[in-house]
């Protein structure tokens, strides 16, 4: 998800940025594509692939998909993985900037998150951990101020905690949503501003929470569901202190060094710069063309992209209608920015968190420089805002905190990217009890993979392994499963 900020805490609630991400061109191919076995972009190739049948075809590098490439080795079979970006990682995306690895996309990772923690022991990936804030800037009715962060987190965990009133009841085992849907029914149906506005709380203490939920949502609260929220709170362990524990450790070298192990791991043959235009599934084989004209065939195939591209692809035959609704209408939260920020003015570590309506929803301290500036990043809620406008930026910022000198901004908006339309998942109210199960389902030969559809923990890199790992054990179960056939 996106990676919110508790204050007082190392993680706070910044959320999975999404999302979250893996990173410049440069570094996944030499950390990553050159590793990992045959990699090629589409019309460099001289190679009869287009004649070859697959056992399985991937469409998408994200973690989902190579997840589920990796399934497949064990059990022998000879895949294909097709990736419309010139790198793995999906909505991960490790760069660099201000010579530090970052991450423009998801970064973070946790042990109560049991798919993506076996996968970092599995490859011994090393970790490190988040920097604490020295001050937290929080909104004060009239502007803002600092607050010390053992003050700022004790009192946003007290406003936070009321929101979740009867998790305990309607997600008593959080990796199965549906394990009370008869207590759900009425609660999926409530957006996180339907909540809040249920509590009554003061102009003040609504403002220290707004901004967060807006962001959450992609822009605004009445957009996200209350359930959304409220399963990362259970699958926190129902308190406050676990969930502002979230996003305390990421990847040293990045999740490109995840994402390339599992690639590596995998064997299966990448295809980079190659954008899926249809699948055909014909009955008896999968046909995937992409939009270049180029033909691949398999005996089965894992759709391993968001929800949100779903609709920029042609299913023949068409799926059950609950897919293209849940495309057209999102999950991956459509306003999506993030924002790297090389700071000076003696501003040391400070983390913010604004309200619904403030341009940047949370500011996240990264790290000291060796010449006295500050690495830290953020998220926008603002559309018109130019992310990559240092002087823009820094209007913003300096009403946070007035003396901050901004130096230089790096930025990626998931929301417009091309192959992803969104960032990390955040589902609409009714969604959950609505759509959800059916677009967790394989259709004919085809099985789907991705965060956005995880049982657990939807939006991190944890929800994406284990939906890879689902859709792999939904192939092997279809019937004449690695049986190569004619198209």
């Amino acid at each position: 998800m996106t990676t919110f900020s508790m204050p007082g805490s190392a993680s706070a609630m910044r959320r999975r940025s999404l999302l979250k991400a893996a990173g410049s061109t440069a570094l996944l191919g030499a950390a990553g594509l050159t590793a990992a076995g045959p990699a090629r972009a589409e019309g460099t190739d001289t190679t009869d692939e287009e004649s070859t049948f697959y056992d399985v075809i991937v469409v998408g590098a994200g973690f989902a998909g190579l997840t589920a490439a990796r399934e497949f080795k064990a059990k022998g079979l000879q895949v294909l993985v097709l990736e419309a970006r010139n790198r793995i990682g999906g909505r991960t995306w490790t760069g660099s900037f201000a010579g530090e690895v970052i991450e423009y996309g998801g970064a973070f990772v946790d042990p109560k998150q049991p798919y993506v923690w076996s996968e970092i022991q599995r490859y011994n990936i090393p970790l490190v951990a988040s920097v604490e804030e020295e001050r937290t800037v929080m909104p004060t009715g009239t502007g803002f101020a600092p607050y010390a962060p053992a003050t700022a987190g004790p009192r946003m965990g007290q406003l936070l905690t009321p929101l979740f009133d009867g998790a305990t009841e309607y997600f008593p085992h959080p990796t199965n949503p549906f394990y009370r849907e008869d207590l759900l029914q009425s609660v999926d149906q409530l957006s996180l501003r339907a909540r809040l506005d249920q509590l009554n709380y003061s102009a003040l203490d609504r403002s220290w929470v707004s901004g967060i939920l807006a962001g959450l949502s992609g822009g605004s609260s009445a957009r996200g569901a209350l359930t959304m929220m409220a399963q990362i709170w259970a699958l926190s362990g129902w308190s406050s202190a676990g969930f502002a524990g979230l996003n305390g450790s990421r990847p040293r070298q990045g999740t490109v060094q995840l994402a390339s192990a599992l690639l590596a791991d995998s064997g299966a043959t990448l295809k980079l710069n190659s954008p899926v235009a249809s699948i055909t599934d014909t009955g008896s084989a999968v046909r995937v063309t992409t939009q270049a004209g180029r033909q691949y065939k398999a005996a089965h195939a894992v759709v391993a992209v968001p929800v949100n591209v779903w609709k920029t692809i042609t299913f023949n035959p068409g799926l059950p209608s609950a897919f293209g609704a849940v495309s057209q209408a999102t999950i991956g939260a459509p306003i999506s920015r993030k924002i790297w920020i090389r700071a000076a003015g003696n501003v040391g570590l400070f983390g913010a968190n604004t309200q619904e309506g403030f341009p940047i929803s949370t500011v996240i301290p990264f790290k000291k420089l060796a010449d006295g500036s500050v690495l830290m990043f953020a998220f926008c809620d603002d559309q018109t805002l130019d992310i990559h406008s240092v002087s823009q930026v820094q209007a913003v910022l300096r009403q946070l905190v007035p003396e901050i000198q901004v130096l230089a901004v790096t930025a990626q908006d998931w929301g417009t990217a091309q192959y992803s339309l969104g960032g990390w998942a955040c589902r609409q109210p009714g969604q959950l009890t609505g759509q959800y199960r059916t677009i967790q389902q394989p259709q004919g030969r085809l099985a789907f993979a991705t965060s956005d559809i995880a049982s657990g923990w939807s939006g991190y890199i944890d929800g994406a392994i284990e939906s890879g790992i689902r859709a792999a054990q939904a192939v092997a179960a279809m019937p004449g499963f690695a049986v190569a056939s004619a198209v």
